[in-house]
């Protein structure tokens, strides 16, 4: 963060710093938070001791680490049932897991990346893990790319031109306009795949969840290791994901 980029007001440098603390679950110093934030060291201890009096964030003695507060739990928990991610969404989840035996995840838009807001996992040994409240990329991932190719045509021809082209895995897209060209079939075809972009070894594919006014509000998606499923096996199950989102465009709360 620049020095520019750092909030000027109270209340945004103790959001900045709550959201670095959320971004180390297993802690960060006071020194730390002061130079990722570029508030000043002074300043960023009594907002984080703030945050600490409200729960939001908890401090850990040995090691003098700050971590994310039981309070910053519940608030997540509180949002995730506004937006339905938990009473509505788990069930329909566990279900598509159960049919295609691996894990299944759900992401939004969140500014130039998509949030992680649900996970099952598969009950097959060797399988995904996600952890919900991450970022993920969007030109490496199948549900990055289905969240582009059903976004507003404004919001994503501005991705399309913002988005960092990352080389994350071995198959990453790194070139701008072979990422229009792989939204434009997702959008065509009404899904999206990732065969080794994200990480080495992990094939995916996803399709939107609509709202009734046909806007997108999340992407479901079926991810599994390659040794175990290949790029037309995971295809095979859109079906299945579409069939779960159909139902999650209804069920999901309209916001």
């Amino acid at each position: 963060m620049s020095a520019s980029d750092v909030p000027v007001d109270v209340v945004g440098r103790a959001i900045r710093l709550l959201l670095l603390v959320g971004e180390h679950p297993h802690g960060i110093t006071l020194s730390e938070l002061a130079r990722e934030s570029g508030v000043p060291v002074s300043t960023s201890h009594r907002l984080v001791n703030s945050l600490c009096r409200e729960g939001l964030v908890e401090f850990e003695p040995v090691g003098k680490r700050y971590k994310p507060g039981l309070g910053l739990f519940r608030l997540g928990q509180q949002a995730g049932q506004a937006y339905g991610f938990a009473g509505a969404a788990l069930p329909v989840m566990q279900r598509v897991t159960r049919q295609t035996e691996e894990a299944t995840l759900m992401s939004v838009l969140d500014g130039t990346h998509h949030l992680y807001v649900h996970y099952v996992d598969g009950p097959l040994p060797v399988g995904v893990r996600s952890e919900p409240g991450r970022h993920g990329p969007l030109h490496c991932t199948s549900m990055g790319k289905v969240l582009l190719a059903f976004a507003p045509a404004e919001v994503r021809a501005d991705l399309l031109e913002r988005v960092e082209l990352t080389p994350y895995g071995p198959r990453s897209i790194t070139d701008r306009a072979v990422l229009r060209a792989e939204v434009e079939r997702a959008a065509e075809r009404g899904y999206a795949t990732a065969d080794e972009e994200h990480h080495a070894g992990l094939r995916a594919v996803a399709v939107p969840v609509l709202r009734p006014d046909g806007t997108v509000f999340a992407a479901l998606s079926t991810a599994a290791p390659a040794f175990r499923r290949t790029l037309d096996d995971l295809v095979a199950m859109v079906p299945v994901l579409q069939a779960a989102a159909s139902e999650l465009g209804v069920r999901l709360p309209t916001r």
